[in-house]
């Protein structure tokens, strides 16, 4: 199992690239369910989650190809209309396959999904939908079981925002009869890229990147080629990097509108964030300010930017408030920044971090995606050697992390 050894205190300093989005890529690929013509994608990332979704694709009876950020992906026949239990039990973006295979071949029978241990995160929203959208659905031996001769157009409100219910509906819906309404619907920028693909397609889809999506179903989709996103939360976490270290770091290929949250807490921490059309260039001198913030759905400061953040505020200068509003337990990081000599205590959903004037090099362990990118950042900032374990974590959403850390300065190498 690989960790990562670092030694900390050094700046970064020069620039990185952003790969392409992983939360944008996967409900791209699912996609490919909805056509029997060739989908082709660019700016994938090679990560974990997409190498297990290309195995689920495949073992449905996707033709997939491709290599150095290109896929080319043609569902024509499919052998199978299962999402297995070994599949899918590693990664919660399985389930976008359930939409579209009940919407383009009227069944489906897929696991209950896993991923991240950060609290429970149900399909709930996911099933009533479809069954509002006229799908039979049932559930058998940890598995969903769904049907439909045609699904038919539907108001559909959600209780809270999801993203990947939002994605499952939308795609289902763009095959159904009629037309569909998604309300309370999430306005995060992959759920727009994803409806900026299904248009391609020839999808009829209004509304992405507010709360209400409107859908007119259409008899079938076509072919289409479409270049993911780039990774906003990748981004972010570079950004918090330089920050962190007192260093200089331009962030190229990113989209600084997707970021809008983060640079701004930056900038009230007292970190300088340039700007540009496609570009960050974050500079920080000195210990940052302590800063309180709150995670909320896009557009508001991203959960999944909560553990770093929270590593530069354990060195920040002051006592910061961060409340974590979307998804619970997602504070098993603090137990090991502890390790590192940071003072946190957690209450409820909000903990309580007062900034130290240093961090100290420890062996930690990661126990999800984004707080394995949290504990990295600790150990670029600490005093000597850091070890990291359990980084195939880290894996799922973070694309040569330590080569592209490396690259900038870090001392940080990985060991099998």
């Amino acid at each position: 199992m690989d960790k990562f050894v670092i030694q900390g205190g050094k700046p970064l300093a020069g620039r990185v690239k952003v790969s392409g989005a992983k939360n944008a890529a996967l409900p791209c690929m699912a996609a490919s369910l909805l056509t029997e013509d060739v989908l082709q994608l660019e700016n994938v990332p090679s990560l974990g989650d997409v190498r297990t979704i290309l195995v689920l694709l495949r073992h449905l009876g996707v033709e997939a190809n491709g290599g150095g950020g290109f896929l080319s992906l043609k569902a024509e026949k499919l052998k199978s209309f299962e999402a297995p239990y070994d599949l899918v039990r590693t990664m919660r973006a399985s389930v976008l396959v359930l939409g579209p295979l009940v919407a383009r071949f009227g069944r489906a029978r897929v696991s209950l999904p896993g991923g991240c241990t950060i609290g429970p995160r149900p399909i709930d929203l996911h099933l009533a939908g479809l069954e509002k959208l006229g799908a039979e659905i049932a559930l058998n031996e940890g598995y969903v079981e769904a049907k439909a001769d045609r699904l038919k157009g539907a108001r559909i409100s959600f209780d809270i925002q999801t993203v990947t219910g939002t994605e499952n509906l939308m795609m289902a819906a763009t095959l159904a009869e009629g037309v569909t309404v998604l309300e309370n619907a999430a306005c995060e920028p992959e759920v727009v890229d994803l409806a900026d693909l299904l248009n391609q397609m020839g999808a009829e889809i209004e509304g992405a990147g507010t709360p209400t999506i409107m859908i007119r179903g259409v008899e079938g989709l076509r072919r289409a080629s479409h270049r993911v996103i780039p990774d906003r939360i990748e981004a972010g976490t570079f950004t918090v990097a330089a920050a962190i270290t007192g260093g200089e770091v331009l962030i190229e290929d990113c989209r600084p509108a997707h970021l809008e949250a983060v640079t701004a807490k930056l900038q009230e921490a007292g970190v300088e964030v340039e700007v540009g059309e496609d570009a960050l260039r974050v500079r920080s001198f000195g210990r940052p300010k302590a800063v309180n913030l709150q995670t909320q759905p896009f557009p508001g400061f991203a959960t999944d930017m909560q553990a770093q953040f929270m590593a530069l505020m354990a060195i920040a200068d002051g006592r910061s408030l961060i409340t974590e509003a979307v998804f619970e337990t997602r504070f098993m990081h603090v137990n090991e920044l502890l390790r590192m000599g940071a003072d946190i205590k957690v209450v409820g959903n909000v903990a309580f971090v007062q900034g130290v004037p240093v961090l100290s090099g420890a062996p930690v362990m990661a126990t999800d995606l984004r707080a394995s990118a949290s504990l990295v950042l600790a150990g670029l900032v600490a005093r000597g050697r850091t070890t990291v374990s359990r980084i195939y974590h880290l894996d799922r959403g973070y694309e040569a992390m330590e080569k592209k850390l490396s690259a900038i300065g870090a001392r940080i190498e990985r060991v099998k």
